[in-house]
């Protein structure tokens, strides 16, 4: 194969190799495997124009004619005339589907499913990369400037799925343009001279200007290319401050180090919310089963947002610690508040992956396994380099507080450090929000009242409309938007209420999780990812931070919000009364949508806290399996692919073939051709400008074989002279065994690296890419000889080492 078509092909390779990055994006991932195909016949395309040659522009304009025909096919074949001759009704498809595309990829959760509009990106993206990179690194010999279409492409992938598959997409990304690299190399080499030069004249350790074989510099390249690797993988990870990097995890929730210390940071995940709420498929993230005895204020919550700083509600920067075996107490829960403790057994899809950990508020203890820490302003637990609740089955005990109106009411003032930080409100911030707050809560007589006022007036008297279509934006201008315009969805109720409420001096965040879910016939309860959801909490003093719900037609209003609901007596909190504890039963449990006659029949389905079930939606399909598997098996069968090859040749040369003079001739020139490439697999190269007999001599000298090894070259080497130049050729008798005790002589006299490499990296491998070489060229020269110029047959053959037959 001549220097431009190896070096096309590694072009092809780097770029899917670069796409792979994009497979955790979408499902099924049948996408690349037609991507893969139009990137090859616009690679070959290339190969055949610049074999013309034609003008370079030229070559890459024909390119790009028949990425475009192949587009038209797939995407457009009814608006084409004849079915693929693109037309102005074939752009306007392309821009119609485009743009479907760009409303699904903002629709759908990750792995989305492959619409035509989402496959057009990914398969035309993949297309103008490889193009790219074709014309770059082949059509105008330049290797190294086309490693940026390669990192763009990686790059949007990783960017746009968080990182997913994370290092391993990295570090094939990284091996194709690497193997481009040493491609290029290797081709630039080809034009000094003979890559693989012929015997050293002076012993088996040769020294000086003439000793070079033309290999040191390709040495030299692999080297340079593993170090530059190792060096873009070692100094992020030993750089902590380097963060975000192309290995870093997706999210901020990552602990540093070890034992007590460690920060967490967090981008805001309002962002996702919404893309979560408008899924036209609802899908299910976690699946739990619980003995509280109603669901209805069972919200999984994942964190909560505590800083405002006019542009966004965004997570604080907080310190982390080791998970203890029992979770410190609810910062300002008092004794006199009545709590239940409960029991729930929750179990993450396949797919789910978050980095902080969704339980009930507040937790008392969580069993789970893997690398989580604590944050206890937060009572969060975050995964810890790369952990995530992916597949997580875990075990949460947590407090069903149950306050009075009149505790809330009668609740004194909050710690001064408390009440400054969570009533802090940027400068920016509407003079509205404040005068609206205080308007809606004229009359209130405690800060209790005030915010029920306020969720009052968002969820029922102040002529609000749900709705998610609107934009999600959480800073002043969304907040001065959302009450002009009075729609929404559970972002703008949660964020204006609670600026609204630190106008008014009542400490104040946002949580974000997921409503209760839906009831199961097995008794569990199904979250699916509109069951996402944010909401405010409020702090007062001796009950801790509170719910409320000012969202209309989502989740329910707690108990202690509303007027006809009793409270219960109090209890202690730090040590909950056994009384009030439920165990663990088969008993029927209520639920959020359990009407309260059907309840008190006890017709409510039953949610026990036996082992979570598996959530329906296992985040496996079985298109991905077989991916997985079929890449699996390719990683595994590449490196043996020249074992095999070489332990097929060898039975082939020295198998039993027919009786006649020709047949025999035939497998004396085997044996002699197996010989020489067992010598050339254990360092010895092959040079035919020797006869056989100072061949022989070479192999013996070289490869420093002895006794019957030794005679066993020689007898070989005298039988392909008398088949050769003989009058009456005698060929020689047992040949096949006079190979194989050459083989085991070359074997024990080797060192353990040789003997290795003779078996795994045969060096004799390479007469596959000679015979593909010499096929190619014989092909082309049917198609048109007066087309293939002399300097591209030189290349062709320059590639051999000496033109060796044997």
């Amino acid at each position: 194969m001549s220097g431009s078509g190896r070096l096309a092909l590694c072009a092809f390779a780097a770029t899917l190799m670069a796409a792979g990055a994009l497979l955790p994006l979408v499902e099924p991932a049948l996408w690349l495997l037609h991507a893969g195909i139009m990137t090859a016949v616009v690679g070959g395309v290339g190969a055949l124009t610049r074999r013309v040659p034609l003008a370079r522009t030229l070559t890459v304009a024909l390119q790009g004619l028949a990425a475009l025909l192949m587009l038209t096919v797939v995407f457009a074949r009814d608006q084409a005339l004849l079915g693929f001759v693109p037309t102005p009704e074939v752009f306007a498809q392309f821009g119609r589907l485009l743009t479907e595309g760009g409303e699904d990829v903002g629709r759908y959760a990750i792995p989305a499913p492959a619409t035509d509009g989402i496959r057009l990106m990914l398969i035309g993206g993949v297309l103008v990369i490889g193009l790219a990179v074709d014309a770059i690194a082949v059509t105008f010999r330049s290797a190294a400037p086309a490693g940026l279409p390669l990192l763009a492409l990686y790059s949007v992938a990783a960017g746009l799925s968080g990182g997913a598959g994370g290092w391993l997409w990295f570090l094939l990304a990284a091996a194709g343009y690497l193997l481009l690299l040493l491609a290029e190399g290797r081709d630039r080499l080809s034009q000094w001279g003979r890559v693989f030069g012929g015997a050293p004249r002076t012993g088996r350790f040769p020294s000086g200007p003439d000793a070079s074989d033309g290999r040191a510099p390709v040495r030299t390249g692999r080297r340079i290319g593993v170090v530059a690797l190792g060096v873009a993988l070692v100094v992020p990870a030993a750089l902590p401050a380097l963060d975000g990097g192309l290995l870093a995890g997706t999210g901020g929730g990552s602990g540093s180090g070890v034992g007590g210390g460690g920060t967490i940071s967090a981008v805001n995940p309002l962002i996702s919310l919404q893309d979560n709420l408008n899924q036209p498929e609802d899908r299910e993230a976690l699946r739990y089963r619980t003995n509280a005895p109603d669901t209805q204020d069972m919200y999984l919550r994942i964190m909560a947002l505590d800083r405002f700083d006019g542009t966004s509600w965004r997570f604080s920067q907080r310190k982390v610690e080791d998970v203890p075996d029992r979770l410190p107490g609810s910062p300002g829960l008092g004794p006199g508040v009545s709590t239940t403790e409960i029991r729930t057994n929750i179990t993450a899809a396949g797919w789910y992956r978050q980095n902080y950990l969704p339980m009930p508020y507040p937790a008392t203890q969580v069993d789970i396994e893997g690398r989580w820490r604590f944050e206890p302003a937060g009572r969060t637990l975050v995964g810890d380099r790369g952990q995530s609740t992916r597949g997580a089955r875990y075990e949460v005990s947590s407090l069903l507080v149950n306050p009075t109106r009149e505790q809330l009411a009668s609740a004194p003032p909050a710690p001064s450090a408390l009440r400054r930080e969570y009533t802090e409100v940027p400068a920016v911030l509407p003079d509205m929000v404040k005068s609206t707050a205080l308007d809606v809560t004229r009359g209130a007589a405690n800060d209790y009242e005030k915010a029920v006022r306020l969720q009052d007036w968002f969820a029922r008297d102040g002529g609000f409309t749900y709705n998610t279509e609107v934009d999600s934006g959480t800073g002043v201008t969304a907040i001065t938007r959302f009450l002009r315009n009075k729609e929404g969805f559970c972002v703008h109720f949660s964020f204006a209420m609670a600026a609204m409420s630190r106008t008014l001096g009542i400490p104040a965040r946002v949580a974000v999780g997921f409503t209760p879910g839906t009831p199961q016939p097995d008794g569990s309860m199904s979250v699916g990812l509109r069951d996402a959801h944010a909401w405010p909490e409020l702090y007062f003093e001796g009950v801790g931070w509170t719910r409320f719900e000012p969202t209309p037609s989502r989740g329910s209003a707690p108990d202690y919000t509303r007027q006809d609901v009793p409270s219960d007596g109090p209890s202690d909190a730090a040590s909950p009364d056994t009384s009030d504890t439920a165990a663990p039963s088969v008993e029927p449990s209520a639920s959020d949508s359990c009407p309260a006659p059907s309840r008190q029949l006890g017709e409510c389905g039953t949610v026990a806290p036996g082992a979570a079930l598996p959530p329906t939606d296992s985040g496996f399909p079985l298109g991905t399996v077989m991916w997985i598997v079929l890449g699996g098996l390719a990683v595994v069968a590449l490196p043996l692919l020249p074992l095999l090859w070489r332990t097929r040749i060898r039975a082939r040369r020295l198998g039993s073939g027919g009786r006649t003079s020709a047949d025999a001739t035939a497998r004396t020139l085997a044996a002699w051709r197996e010989i020489t490439d067992t010598a050339w697999d254990h360092g010895v190269p092959p040079d035919e400008s020797r006869t056989p007999r100072k061949a022989a001599e070479r192999i013996v000298r070289l490869g420093r074989l002895e006794g019957a090894a030794a005679d066993a070259v020689h007898r070989v080497a005298g039988s392909v002279e008398q088949v050769l130049y003989a009058p009456e050729p005698r060929p020689g008798t047992g040949l096949a065994d006079d190979a194989r005790r050459v083989r085991e002589g070359l074997g024990a006299s080797a060192g353990r690296w040789t003997r290795l490499r003779a078996l795994l990296a045969p060096r004799s491998s390479v007469r596959v890419v000679w015979a593909a070489s010499e096929q190619w060229t014989s092909l082309t020269a049917r198609w048109g000889p007066q087309r293939l110029s002399q300097a591209t047959r030189a290349a062709t053959v320059r590639w051999r080492p000496s033109r060796q037959r044997g």
